[in-house]
């Protein structure tokens, strides 16, 4: 295997290109005078935004010549780095690291920082606009340009937006148990080959291989990590309001982060429903016991919700409210491609076709109290889950369900209590 670092001076020999960023770096003291942070934010966006590339720090742009970067200073250009990725740069970035050891003009060993920038599924803005990389040099987008890039890395292009790579994330960052868990007994592909088969990898610019949004969403035990709002926030109320702000911990009954592959986050999102919806008994006979709501509706709604948001809009996570009365499920993103409010339970739309797909190899989840469902996998390709849910609360609660959309980019679905409390 070549030696990173004498790869890498072989690109600095070279010279900057389409991949390739250097820069020196000047200190005042401890503190870092240049490049500037804006600067630094920029370049790191334009790579993002195009193929993806690395920044050198500690070598000339103009001479290449390796200037180096003191031993202890190496802490601080980092941190210095990292800051401007994530405070900078919008939605935030997720860089790698690297030191190493290179000739100077002299011939002694000087420490540089590689900054490395995956390809981004996002749009990233720094302080200075929308950039992408163009040969050697960074180049703000036309209005045309960005409207482009926009769509290509979110909801149209040859590829949905669940089928790109996540360049920040490794084949290797998947599990393999995961991974397995689709495979069938005819099945005899390689672990990687089965990946790219199913939408779970695929194969990024440079020529090797990367988890697709799908894949990290479903084979990765931590998503969160590289999409970062890929998990369901859930709050139990004890009123029928969100109190006010200053207040709100006092009326909160229970609150969790739900988080894990998307599979575990249904689960996960069921149970905290079936823990803080009330049970009230009825004496006939012998006692009923009537929950507030019906489970299997409340698994419909979080199927949905987790299959068709949009995970290209950053900043936004699914929200599971719990209030004395009723269920809101707000979902990010409007409604997929040309459906209606009243077209919901009639037509069936996929945002995440890769995503759709892969839940509808799963088997539905045991151990979830209430939940009475006749399908075998969380996906029902046949797009009947809207409808089951509405049919199933209203003859549960007496009162249908109601979905509104928020704007264009959040949609909000009501379930109503059938004994809604003060």
């Amino acid at each position: 295997m070549p030696d990173p670092a004498t790869t890498l001076l072989r690109k600095i020999r070279a010279g900057e290109d389409s991949f390739l960023e250097l820069k020196e770096v000047v200190f005042a003291g401890r503190e870092i005078k240049g490049p500037r942070r804006d600067s630094l934010a920029n370049e790191m966006a334009a790579f993002a935004n195009a193929r993806g590339g690395e920044l050198v720090l500690g070598v000339s742009d103009t001479t290449r010549e390796v200037t180096g970067i003191p031993l202890d200073r190496l802490d601080v250009a980092e941190r210095y780095v990292v800051e401007i990725a994530r405070d900078s740069v919008d939605p935030p970035l997720d860089v790698v690291t690297r030191r190493l050891e290179l000739p100077g003009p002299d011939d002694q060993l000087r420490f540089v920082l590689g900054v490395v920038v995956p390809r981004s599924p996002f749009v990233h803005r720094s302080p200075s606009g929308y950039f992408r990389r163009v040969g050697s040099s960074k180049r703000e987008m036309r209005p045309e340009e960005l409207a482009r890039l926009f769509t290509l890395r979110s909801r149209s292009g040859l590829a949905g937006f669940d089928e790109q790579p996540v360049g920040s994330a490794a084949f290797e960052d998947l599990d393999p148990a995961l991974i397995d868990r689709f495979r069938t007994e005819r099945s005899d592909d390689d672990r990687l080959t089965l990946a790219r088969k199913l939408g779970i990898a695929t194969r990024t610019d440079a020529g090797g291989y990367a988890p697709t949004v799908a894949g990290v969403l479903l084979c990765a035990r931590r998503p969160e990590r590289w999409l970062r709002n890929a998990w369901i926030q859930a709050v139990a109320y004890h009123g029928r309001d969100v109190p006010d702000a200053l207040n709100a911990s006092i009326y909160q009954l229970d609150a969790e982060d739900i988080t894990g592959p998307l599979d575990a986050q249904i689960a996960g999102a069921c149970r905290f429903v079936t823990r803080n919806q009330k049970v009230r008994g009825i004496k006939t006979i012998g006692r009923t016991d009537i929950p507030q709501y019906d489970l299997t509706s409340v698994f419909e709604a979080v199927v949905n919700a987790v299959a068709h948001r949009d995970y290209s809009i950053h900043g936004s996570k699914i929200r599971l409210r719990l209030f004395s009365d009723r269920i809101e499920l707000h979902s990010p993103g409007g409604l997929a491609n040309t459906l209606e409010l009243d077209m919901l339970p009639h037509r069936q739309a996929t945002r995440n076709e890769a995503v759709a797909s892969l839940l509808s190899r799963i088997p539905v989840p045991g151990g979830i109290a209430g939940l009475d469902t006749t399908r075998h996998t969380l996906m029902d390709r046949r797009g009947e889950g809207v409808g089951v849910l509405l049919r199933r609360s209203e003859a549960h609660s007496g009162k249908r369900p109601v979905y509104r959309l928020l704007g264009e980019t959040e949609l909000m679905l009501t379930i109503f209590a059938a004994n809604p409390l003060e």
